[in-house]
């Protein structure tokens, strides 16, 4: 197979486009139904939210530094064409260093058994205690799509190229940090 010559590639955008992959639909559906059995259902906090609070089923101390699987008591039946995507809650994060350490986690619609999530505290001095009902993290559900992957020899040039994993730099200033263009450390110039 060689380079996707530019009509075929001309023709699998257009198509992409005509089923709305490549940009948001103009309306977004306003809920969508989710079978669930749970100790505590999940809530979104303030209208318009992403994320829904997840909340703790068991009692648990993290040691500085320690990672746990915590359950939730949530299992849910998606429908079919739909992903729950579990993230951290950003207060948590922010002031006591627990995050989830495979965020997000995904949930697959098939999967049917109790949610739980993955917890790191970061901190590395201070344990923190988790209780039943405290919220853990959150659940977002969304569409997703299942892509086509078409096998080519070389895919065609962007203006990005392989650019990534902080090959635009922090400071847009320089400040001694890394700006764009400039090679980072193992990078090839």
């Amino acid at each position: 197979m060689g380079l996707v010559r530019p009509r075929v590639f001309h023709d699998i955008q257009a198509w992409l486009y005509s089923i709305r992959l490549l940009h948001y639909p103009r309306h977004v559906a306003e809920s969508v139904e989710v079978l669930i059995t749970a100790s505590i259902v999940p809530r979104y906090a303030h209208p318009g939210d992403a994320g829904a609070d997840l909340h703790s089923a068991e009692e648990r101390v993290l040691a500085p530094g320690e990672r746990a699987l915590v359950g939730t008591g949530v299992s849910i039946a998606l429908p079919d064409g739909y992903a729950a995507f579990i993230v951290p809650r950003s207060g948590l994060a922010a002031k006591h260093g627990i995050t989830i350490v495979n965020s997000p986690g995904t949930v697959d619609a098939g999967y049917r058994g109790e949610i739980k999530v993955s917890l790191l505290n970061t901190d590395q001095t201070e344990s923190f205690a988790i209780a039943v009902g405290d919220r853990i993290a959150q659940i977002i559900i969304t569409p997703v799509s299942r892509a086509a992957f078409i096998p080519v020899d070389r895919l065609p040039d962007s203006q990005r190229g392989a650019g990534g994993f902080g090959s635009t730099g922090v400071s847009e200033s320089g400040n001694g940090r890394q700006t764009a263009g400039s090679p980072m450390s193992g990078d090839t110039p």
